[in-house]
């Protein structure tokens, strides 16, 4: 029998992933307790729902900072006594780091805390981009064990060219594990339409494989049924948030609402529980009240806890708002980064 493979990122100064003491939630308004939105640091909150109980949850969408090095604004539209549009800016969240030692370490007590609160049949869903992509999914290989290892999802997009001696940047990478290795993982399998060249022969009706006596696969042909489309693969062709879509609040790195339907359609049920820590303009807790699921945002700005539940309001849902009061201070490497991570943005 195969020994399990154990895997261990090394960075320098690697400390033990000592996770801060939880913190007391206290409930500051009523809601529909489908949806809780906690404001204060996601570290000590995923500890503070793991200490107080917390429903398990189905799916974990965890976008954190990409180690841009830079803080990020808000644009905020508005229109001045004449009718001319004026956009302002405030700071929305920092991502500057002392270094990637105390980015992965800050990621590492996250990550850890996250994985306990998944079903069995869970999954993490972790959003990053190339330039730390290979460090995550080592990392995740340590706290999950290789053979919890998923898929990697390449979500491609279009934007702007930069001015850069390089191949433009149009994607992002989003690592899944799954709880545990052994259970079978909620998975919903969704379809994309039919190529052309595949609706110009048969049309769109599903295909039969034919096989000889050998065993050999011969011409297919046709049934009645009609095909659902292809199954759905591991490189998603989904446009950014446009500047005059519907669904753009001004939050920098918003996500669509479309990347966010996929990763819940396809690995949660109705009625489960979601959870995201970088809660931010609130687009998973949104996509969620429209797919019937139920949801748990975190988020350390108290202007994006408002606006999440503002997108929630305005589709009729009044949501159950909760505050942590904060234990012990996190480790000296993570403070030391003076950076805030809970305010990214889904």
């Amino acid at each position: 029998m195969q020994k399990p493979c154990r895997v261990r990122l090394e960075w320098p100064g690697k400390a033990p992933p000592e996770r801060p003491a939880p913190g007391r939630l206290h409930k500051t308004a009523e809601g529909d307790r489908r949806f809780v939105v906690v404001k204060g640091d996601n570290a000590v909150a995923l500890g503070s729902l793991l200490a107080s109980g917390a429903p398990p949850v189905a799916l974990v969408y965890m976008d954190p900072p990409f180690l841009t090095g830079r803080q990020h604004l808000r644009v905020l539209r508005g229109r001045n006594a004449s009718g001319q549009i004026v956009r302002e800016r405030e700071p929305a969240f920092d991502d500057r780091w002392s270094s990637l030692s105390d980015y992965l370490q800050a990621l590492r007590i996250r990550l850890s805390t996250a994985r306990d609160l998944l079903c069995p049949h869970g999954s993490l869903v972790l959003h990053v981009d190339p330039k730390t992509s290979h460090y995550a999914k080592v990392l995740l290989d340590e706290i999950f064990g290789p053979d919890c290892f998923a898929s990697e999802v390449v979500w491609r997009y279009r934007r702007w060219p930069a001015k850069t001696p390089n191949f433009q940047k149009v994607h992002d990478v989003l690592l899944r594990y799954v709880r545990d290795a052994n259970v079978k993982p909620r998975f919903t399998q969704l379809y994309e339409p039919l190529a052309p060249s595949t609706l110009a022969t048969w049309g769109t009706k599903k295909q039969r494989a034919l096989y000889d006596t050998t065993g050999r696969r011969r011409c297919s042909s046709s049934t009645a049924d009609a095909s659902p489309g292809v199954p759905l693969g591991d490189v998603w062709d989904i446009g950014i948030v446009a500047p005059v879509a519907r669904e753009r609040t001004g939050y920098p790195t918003q996500k669509p609402e479309a990347l966010l339907s996929r990763l819940v359609e396809s690995l949660t049920l109705p009625g489960d529980w979601v959870l995201d820590p970088y809660a931010g303009s609130g687009t998973t807790l949104a996509v969620c009240a429209r797919l019937g699921r139920s949801a748990i945002g975190i988020d350390d700005n108290p202007a994006a806890i408002e606006m999440t539940c503002q997108r929630l309001a305005a589709l009729g849902i009044v949501v159950q708002k909760n505050s942590v009061v904060s234990g012990p201070a996190l480790h000296r490497t993570e403070r030391a980064a003076r950076v805030t991570t809970t305010h990214r943005v889904a």
